[in-house]
Parts: C-alpha cells; sequence; structure tokens
C-alpha cells in the first residue's frame, strides 16, 4: 500500500503550503467524486419525490407526509450519528449508509414502476433514507480533514462547497427532467445508482481515523448506553467549551429559520408582485450561481478573523429578505438574492476549515452533528411559523421579522471574544496531535 506523504514541516514558506492542492491526493479525488454523486441523488430526490407523490396521489398532504418520514428520523438520529462516526471509521459509515440509500431509493423505484404505488411504501422508503443521512451528514467534516494534509483544507471545503452549490443548481432540473421523459420510478432507479456508485469510490478510499480515546472509569459504565452517553456528552462538551462556535450556531440557525420562511412565502410574492413565476425560478438560479461563486472566492480569501468575516457576510442575507417583504423591483431582488449566496458559499468551507483544524479529530463527527441538529431544526420552524404569520399579520411582517433576526444575530457575533479574536489555525500541522491514529485504509 502506498504510503501518504507526509505532512507540511515548519521548513516550508507559506507560499509553499498553500500551493498544496487536494486534487493531487488519490484519496480526495475519490472523496470528491462520491460527495458528487451522492450530492447529485440528494438534490435530485426531493423534485423527483414530489413530483412522484403527486402523480400518484394529487395530494399535497400525502406529500407532507413522505417529506416528514424523511425529515424527522435525520433530525432525532443525528447526534447519534457523529457518535458512530466517532466511534467507527467514517469512511466505512458512509459506505454503509450510501449502500442503505441506494437499497431505499431503488426500493422506491420499483415500487413506482409497477404502476400502483402505496403511499406507506414510499414514507418507509423515505423515512430509511433519512436515517441513512442523519448516520452519513457528521461523516463529511472527518472525511475530508481524513483525506487532505491540513494546509489543502480551505481548498477542499471551497472545491466540496462548489460542488454542493452546482448539485442544488442542477439537481432539481435533472429530476424534472427525467421525470417528464422516462418516468419518475426510472428517476429513483438512477439515483440509486448514483449513491451506489459513491459508496464503491469511497470502498477504495484511504481515510485517516482517529478513535476517541478511553474516558477514566468508561469500562465500569453500565453497558452501551452509558458510553453512549459519555459520547454525547463529551461531544456537547467540546461545542460549549468554545464561546465562538456555540454562538455562531445561533446566528447559522437564524440563518436556516429566516431561510424557511423565505422558501415559504417568497413564491407567492414574486407571482403577485414581482412578475410571475419566473421571477422565482431566476431568483432561486442566481441564489445557487452565488453559491457556487462564494465557494470557489473562499479557496482565495485568507481573512484573518476568519468566523468574525464569514458571519458578518451571512448577514448579508437580510437584504433580499427586506426587498421581498417590501416587493422591490424583480432585477434587485433577484441580485440581493445572489449576493446572499455569496455570502453562504464563503463561509460554508470557510467555517469547516476552521472546526476541522481547532476541533480534535476524534470528535469532530459529534461536534458537527450538533452544528446540523440546529441548522436543519431552525427550517421545519420557519416552515411552520412563516404561513400562520403571513395569515395574521401579511407577508411582509414574517419577512421583516426574519431579516432582523439574521442580521441581528450574525452581527451581534462580533460582541463574542472568542468570534473577534480567532485566527485562522495554522497549517503546519493537525490541530491536535494524533497518537494511536489508525493507518490510512
Amino acid at each position: 500500500m502506498a504510503r501518504r506523504p507526509p505532512a507540511p514541516t515548519h521548513h516550508q514558506s507559506t507560499d509553499e503550503l498553500r500551493s498544496a492542492h487536494p486534487f493531487r491526493g488519490r484519496d480526495f479525488r475519490l472523496l470528491f467524486g462520491a460527495r458528487v454523486l451522492s450530492l447529485t441523488g440528494d438534490a435530485a430526490v426531493p423534485a423527483a419525490l414530489a413530483l412522484a407523490v403527486l402523480r400518484a396521489t394529487g395530494s399535497t398532504s400525502a406529500l407532507a407526509l413522505v417529506l416528514g418520514c424523511a425529515m424527522v428520523p435525520r433530525l432525532l438520529l443525528l447526534p447519534i450519528g457523529g457518535v458512530v462516526a466517532d466511534r467507527l471509521n467514517a469512511r466505512g459509515v458512509a459506505l454503509a449508509t450510501d449502500l442503505v440509500a441506494c437499497g431505499a431509493q431503488l426500493f422506491a423505484g420499483i415500487e413506482l414502476l409497477g404502476g400502483h404505488p402505496q403511499l406507506w411504501h414510499l414514507a418507509v422508503a423515505q423515512a430509511i433514507g433519512g436515517t441513512a443521512s442523519a448516520f452519513q451528514t457528521p461523516t463529511i467534516s472527518p472525511l475530508v480533514a481524513g483525506t487532505v494534509e491540513p494546509s489543502g483544507l480551505q481548498k477542499a471545503n471551497s472545491l466540496l462547497g462548489a460542488a454542493n452549490g452546482a448539485t442544488r443548481l442542477a439537481g432539481p432540473a435533472l429530476a424534472g427532467t427525467f421525470v417528464l421523459t422516462v418516468g419518475p420510478g426510472w428517476t429513483f432507479v438512477l439515483d440509486s445508482a448514483s449513491f451506489g456508485a459513491s459508496a464503491a469510490l469511497l470502498a477504495m478510499t484511504r481515510v485517516r481515523h482517529t478513535p476517541i480515546p478511553a474516558r477514566p472509569g468508561e469500562a465500569r459504565r453500565s453497558g452501551p448506553l452509558g458510553r453512549l452517553v459519555g459520547d454525547l456528552t463529551e461531544g456537547w462538551t467540546e461545542v460549549r467549551s468554545r464561546d465562538w462556535y456555540w454562538t455562531s450556531l445561533i446566528a447559522h440557525a437564524m440563518w436556516n429559520g429566516a431561510s424557511a420562511v423565505l422558501l415559504t412565502l417568497g413564491p407567492a410574492i414574486a407571482i403577485d408582485r414581482l412578475g410571475g413565476e419566473g421571477t422565482w425560478i431566476a431568483t432561486v438560479q442566481v441564489g445557487a450561481v452565488g453559491l457556487v461563486t462564494g465557494a470557489l472566492l473562499a479557496a482565495r480569501l485568507r481573512p484573518r478573523r476568519p468566523v468574525l468575516f464569514a458571519n458578518l457576510g451571512l448577514a448579508v442575507f437580510a437584504l433580499p429578505l427586506t426587498l421581498f417583504a417590501v416587493a422591490a423591483p424583480a432585477p434587485l431582488t433577484i441580485g440581493a438574492y445572489g449576493l446572499a449566496g455569496v455570502g453562504l458559499g464563503v463561509l460554508n468551507p470557510t467555517w469547516s476549515t476552521v472546526v476541522q483544524m481547532t476541533v480534535p479529530q476524534h470528535a469532530l463527527a459529534r461536534v458537527t452533528s450538533y452544528d446540523w441538529l440546529l441548522s436543519l431544526g431552525a427550517a421545519p420552524l420557519g416552515y411552520a411559523l412563516a404561513p400562520w404569520a403571513a395569515s395574521t399579520w401579511g407577508t411582509s411582517a414574517p419577512l421583516m421579522v426574519a431579516a432582523a433576526l439574521v442580521g441581528t444575530s450574525c452581527l451581534a457575533t462580533a460582541a463574542v471574544p472568542g468570534v473577534r479574536h480567532l485566527t485562522m489555525p495554522t497549517t503546519e500541522t493537525p490541530s491536535t496531535p494524533l497518537p494511536g491514529t489508525e493507518p490510512a485504509q
């Protein structure tokens, strides 16, 4: 087995460290290919599922039920997914979840190809897929940290962020095209194949793994449940001990909740007051382009205070929220949404790099699982509250409140000492020593 190149030493210059490109490593290339395939499946499934369920049942309530079956287990099981990814090898967990998602989408495809799909069959398939996602999502950061040298983390996260934006842009269009040409059943079969191909690439990828160190007295704990509670507590302690982390998570959760408000109310405002459906389609597409652009910019930006810089950029989302609330001219509103997409695109890889360089490797999956839990949990709240608030006070009020919450929470992080003082960790060595690290496999 080929040996991995040694980590950069202190004799190397900053320019040499920055020149390291993650695509030079075979393992990251395989991981990147796997993530693109998996992300494409993830982006295509919701659109294909919506069209398939509505075509089969004609009921929006049925669609809400199926989508809820995917979301609920994902939210409930995310912290446990983080524990499993830290306890076991993240690559093995990601590979297994891709295979489970492959099977779930194949089952849904076969059900639809049969011509008489049962709603509860589709709901069960999506619940299984949501469960797999809960275990797969926390593996992403450990996989990147385990396949890329520290000097290449920012570029690696930027590339993955750009891929995420590109799949958001292309996934729904691909799903719609497949549904209209080959039908919803074959669309799910193709989604299944994308997850299977991702698993095949992960099987060839070697990933460094740092096991959770034994805690004093752990052997005396009351079996697996005691260890699970201990692992969850330790992960939360890592989050709580960093003021820059948990305060930023509050701001990020506000952003996700506000995004859900806009996605709920924005289409109606675009159709009724900004020129029609084309305005909303253009808004979403420009936002995705902004996301890709921001992710690519993040590979070149070297802000001295990365978390502060990224959070201030995230505050820009208050602008399109406000413009939608007042029904500003469509070009201005669309442009503002694209600018907000750039801010999000810069934040995602910058945030991931800082976390990977500062959080101990053995706790990385658990810490990021709490990150995802807060972010994903805020979105359903926004979806639920937006229609109620709009029916009570009109569409402008909830959008203005969302704008105020996003702007205030993101800007307020500048008052947190950890956010103001945190600089990008050195790229010369990993953030924590790796005693007992298992060989790449």
